[in-house]
C-alpha cells in the first residue's frame, strides 16, 4: 500500500452534488500513511455538516476495500479566507479582475449576457477583455460581428494579440480554427486551451476580463478555477425551475472551489418563461441579485447580426437592465476588495 494507490482509490469517491471525484475537484490536500492507518486531509468550502459527513462516509467505505487499511481518519478544513486578488494561483499581469460568466445548463442566453455585460462595462469607461471559454461552441465572434476569416496576430514575444471590437479585447477558438472544424478534445487538451487563452494572450492592461464559460460544471470550469485567481462568478439563469435546479449545481461548484458568487442574473424574463426565479435563487444562496433582463427579440437579433443590444439600442429596457447589472457587478466587486 502506497500513497499513489490511495489517491487512485480516492479518485473513485464522488462529490454527491457535482458527481465529480474529490481529487479532480481539488478537495484533497494530503494523504498520510501511518502503519495500517490512513489519514486523508481535505479542504472543503461548504459549511454543511451533512455534506461533510457524506464525503467522509464515502471515503471510509472506499478505503476499507483495501485489506491493508485497518483505520481511516478524515480531517476536513475550510479554505483559508483570502481576497480574490491575493490567491496563490498564478495571476495574470495587468488584469485587475477575472470574472467567470456561467450557467448550470445551456439555452439560458449566457453568451448573449456575457457579451452585452462586457459591452456595458466598456460603456462605463472600463478596459475590458472577453475570453470565449466555450471551446466546443465558440459563439462570441458571431455575436460581436467578427468574421471567422479574421485571424489574430502574434507579437514578438510569441503572445497572441486579441482582436478588438466595440472597445473589447476578444479571444475565441472561433477565430483560431475554421468554423466547420469540430473540436474533439478531452480534458487535458481543454485545460491547455484555457491556459493558453489566459497566459499566452497579450491582454495588456484590463480592469475586467470576463470569461464566457460553457454550460455545466465540466473540465473547462475546473481548469479555470484551478488556474487563476477569480474575483468571482456571475450566474445566468432563466426563471423556470428546471433552469434553477442546474443553477444550484453551478453555485455549489464555485463555492466548493472558494470562488465568490458575485451575482445572479435572470434572463428572458416575461410572460413565456415567467419571472422571479433568479431572485429566488439569489435569496436562497445569499448572493447578490443583479436584476432581470426582459425577453426581447431585439437582443436575439443583435446577437445574430453581431450588434449587441447594449451598443446598438441602449435605450431599450433589455439594454438598460444589462447596464444596471454591470453597474451592480462593479459595485459588488468594489465592496469585496481586501
Amino acid at each position: 500500500m502506497n500513497k499513489e494507490e490511495i489517491i487512485n482509490l480516492l479518485k473513485e469517491v464522488q462529490d454527491p452534488e457535482l458527481e465529480r471525484d474529490i481529487v479532480t475537484l481539488g478537495m484533497l490536500r494530503d494523504v498520510r500513511i501511518q502503519g495500517a492507518q490512513v489519514v486523508v486531509q481535505l479542504e472543503i468550502a461548504s459549511p454543511s455538516e451533512a455534506f461533510r459527513s457524506q464525503i467522509k462516509s464515502r471515503i471510509e467505505k472506499k478505503l476499507s476495500q483495501n485489506p491493508e487499511i485497518k483505520k481511516v481518519e478524515v480531517e476536513i478544513s475550510a479554505p483559508v479566507k483570502q481576497g480574490p486578488a491575493f490567491s496563490a494561483k498564478q495571476q495574470i499581469s495587468g488584469i485587475d479582475h477575472i470574472v467567470a460568466v456561467a450557467s448550470g445548463k445551456g439555452g439560458v442566453g449566457k453568451t448573449t449576457v456575457a457579451v452585452n455585460l462586457a459591452c456595458a462595462l466598456v460603456k462605463e469607461g472600463y478596459q475590458v477583455g472577453l475570453m470565449d471559454g466555450d471551446i466546443y461552441g465558440p459563439n462570441v465572434p458571431l455575436m460581436l460581428g467578427i468574421s471567422h476569416e479574421t485571424r489574430p496576430h502574434v507579437n514578438p514575444e510569441g503572445k497572441i494579440i486579441p482582436l478588438e471590437k466595440y472597445g473589447l479585447k476578444v479571444i475565441s477558438m472561433g477565430i483560431l480554427v475554421p468554423p466547420d472544424q469540430p473540436m474533439v478534445w478531452r480534458g487535458p487538451m481543454l485545460h491547455s486551451a484555457v491556459t493558453q487563452f489566459l497566459q499566452k494572450v497579450d491582454w495588456g492592461k484590463l480592469d475586467y476580463l470576463l470569461v464566457d464559460l460553457p454550460p455545466g460544471t465540466g473540465d473547462v470550469q475546473l481548469s479555470l478555477v484551478q488556474t487563476v485567481p477569480l474575483s468571482g462568478a456571475v450566474i445566468v439563469t432563466t426563471p423556470q425551475e428546471v433552469a434553477l435546479m442546474d443553477v444550484r449545481k453551478g453555485i455549489a461548484m464555485f463555492r466548493k472551489t472558494n470562488v465568490p458568487i458575485l451575482g445572479i442574473i435572470e434572463n428572458m424574463t416575461g410572460e413565456i418563461f415567467g419571472s422571479g426565479g433568479g431572485e429566488k435563487a439569489a435569496a436562497e444562496f445569499e448572493a447578490p441579485y443583479l436584476g432581470s433582463i426582459p425577453l426581447d427579440g431585439r437582443v436575439r437579433e443583435g446577437g445574430d447580426q453581431g450588434k449587441p443590444v447594449v451598443m446598438d439600442a441602449s435605450e431599450r429596457p433589455s439594454a438598460r437592465a444589462i447596464i444596471r447589472a454591470a453597474e451592480m457587478l462593479n459595485q459588488t466587486i468594489s465592496n469585496t476588495k481586501v
